[in-house]
């Protein structure tokens, strides 16, 4: 496996930039960021200037945000600063989010997002010299002129990896993607018995060329005191992903389908402690890696994933995360 370094969710630009400077010298493979409070697009373009070795990763750019005009544009340019280490990853958020937040259109999300990543193949096809005329259900790109055009990338156009929890979204990630962006709320039994499946059949049978990256929920700690704060703060983690109805197969693989409607019913009311108090050890311990973490992520996950970062939703020192690092 491959190891990269997550930056915070909540990161500003800047921080970004730093932590992505400080991932290239503790000698990480790759770095993703994320988008929640900011624009990932500035950051990984603040990351990728001021890094030479890594790759950087949009580990999620909530592609029904945009358009895939827009998504070409900015992902062509993120491979040119980048000098060819850019990672276009896309995620499609939730219905309400895209609805409500971003005032934009909701309809058959496993089918637009397939057509969103092959339209933006399209206009880089177009950008060598082929016309423009791309026309699907959900999107149409029929005008290139030359004043727009830049040209093909000298680096070649990024890889293309598509966040997927359910069957139909997975299908799509092994029908038009280079890879897939595992949620963090899985378990190597989901990735094994319904994930990879799904992927192979797209696939015709074969993910030589499919990088799997996973981002992993581990409990770290220098201390006992410190490990409890990370398993309190992990097992909150878990019940915000789980109360979200699109997540709910992976809870019921493991038969528990009945909590995940407890806690989409909490979520409605905010009631945060209760869903936290809802998730047992026993829960932890299937979504999260805990006591020795480096032996525990290559045993669950050392077949099944290519690149793989750790998820740590609380307040931890890096050098604890760069040990882990260094035993992988």
């Amino acid at each position: 496996m491959l190891v990269d370094f997550a930056a915070d969710v909540a990161a500003t630009p800047i921080q970004v930039e730093a932590a992505a400077v400080a991932a290239e010298k503790d000698g990480y493979d790759g770095f993703g960021a994320a988008e929640t409070k900011h624009d990932v697009f500035p950051a990984l373009a603040l990351a990728a200037r001021a890094t030479s070795r890594i790759t950087v990763q949009s580990a999620i750019a909530v592609a029904f945000a945009r358009n895939p005009m827009s998504v070409a544009v900015l992902a062509n340019d993120l491979q040119l600063i980048s000098e060819g280490r850019f990672q276009l990853g896309l995620g499609s958020q939730v219905q309400p989010h895209i609805e409500r937040r971003f005032a934009m259109p909701w309809s058959k999300p496993a089918a637009r997002m397939e057509e969103f990543i092959r339209a933006i193949r399209a206009i880089w096809t177009a950008w060598g010299g082929e016309r423009l005329a791309f026309r699907g259900e959900f999107y149409k790109h029929t005008l290139m002129t030359d004043f727009f055009n830049p040209g093909p990338n000298p680096y070649g156009t990024p890889p293309v990896l598509l966040a997927a929890v359910g069957e139909r979204m997975t299908r799509a990630a092994g029908r038009v993607a280079d890879g897939l962006l595992v949620h963090p709320l899985t378990s190597a039994v989901y990735l094994s018995e319904r994930t990879r499946p799904v992927l192979q059949e797209a696939r015709g049978g074969a993910l030589d060329d499919f990088t799997v990256c996973l981002s992993a929920m581990v409990v770290l700690g220098a201390d006992e005191a410190a490990r409890s704060r990370a398993e309190q703060a992990v097992k909150g983690q878990i019940a915000f992903y789980a109360s979200t109805p699109a997540y709910r197969p992976v809870l019921e693989t493991h038969g528990w389908g009945e909590l995940a409607d407890q806690l989409n019913s909490l979520s409605r009311r905010q009631a945060w402690a209760e869903m936290t108090a809802l998730i047992s050890d026993e829960v932890l311990d299937t979504f999260a890696v805990t006591g020795d973490v480096a032996a525990g992520l290559r045993s669950r996950f050392g077949d099944l994933v290519d690149r793989i970062s750790l998820y740590t939703p609380y307040d931890i020192d890096p050098a604890l995360i760069a040990q882990v690092r260094q035993r992988l």
